[in-house]
């Protein structure tokens, strides 16, 4: 980090602290990032929140995965675009990728988990995976999305769901039923969190958007073990 990264040092140490606050210290996991492009996102990409978290994500997979690399994925109507953020190689990429993406559109969350599972498969690892997935709002498709969650649920894909904008909007409904899917009749595991990060996310300290995003992570990998999903 010193080396390649030493302007993300302070988020790495914040990141150490929660892994051993949530008894993760040492376990290896790949982590993904999934980012909402619907046109209701613009200001977080022109304030560079998105930049923002894009490094947090980055910083935090620098304890869990050996390679520095985070795939990310931008969706909207469709996938939008994906790249893979790399330690040295992360400033400023998350907002010069979205500038030349194009038209920004709805929000269909099932081609960017589509994307992601293709992306875990096509890379034979068995390995668990942490899919860092924001949105600003609920899926045009609730039913694709929920289908997709739960055909995923017997791969090692634990999906954390973080809200950007107005915590009060019906659009979260669907996220906030994640949780009650019922476990074994539509998926094998409870593999999905969400958390709200507010209308001003970058209010969030890093400790607490750390603490947040491996809250539920040691839960679903107990279940994870004992389902055999993860080996």
């Amino acid at each position: 980090m010193q080396e390649h990264a030493p302007d993300l040092v302070p988020l790495y140490e914040a990141a150490g602290d929660s892994l051993r606050r949530q008894g993760l210290e040492g376990v290896r996991a790949a982590v993904y990032l999934v980012l909402d492009r619907s046109g209701s996102m613009r200001s977080y990409y022109r304030d560079g929140t998105m930049q923002h978290l894009a490094e947090q994500v980055l910083s935090l997979s620098a304890h869990l995965d050996d390679d520095g690399i985070v795939p990310v994925v931008f969706f909207s109507t469709d996938v939008d675009g994906s790249t893979d953020l790399t330690l040295g190689r992360h400033r400023t990429r998350i907002d010069k990728l979205h500038e030349n993406l194009g038209h920004m559109g709805r929000t269909n969350y099932h081609w960017a988990m589509d994307e992601v599972i293709d992306h875990y498969l096509s890379s034979g690892s068995s390995a668990p995976a942490l899919v860092v997935f924001q949105t600003d709002g609920g899926p045009t498709s609730r039913l694709a999305a929920e289908r997709f969650l739960c055909k995923a649920a017997r791969l090692p894909l634990f999906w954390q769901f973080v809200g950007f904008g107005d915590p009060d909007d019906n659009e979260f409904a669907f996220l906030r039923k994640l949780d009650p899917l019922a476990v074994p009749a539509r998926r094998i595991v409870d593999n999905a969190g969400f958390f709200h990060a507010g209308r001003n996310p970058r209010a969030t300290t890093d400790h607490q958007l750390f603490d947040r995003l491996l809250q539920e992570f040691p839960e679903w990998l107990t279940a994870a073990r004992t389902a055999r999903v993860v080996r």
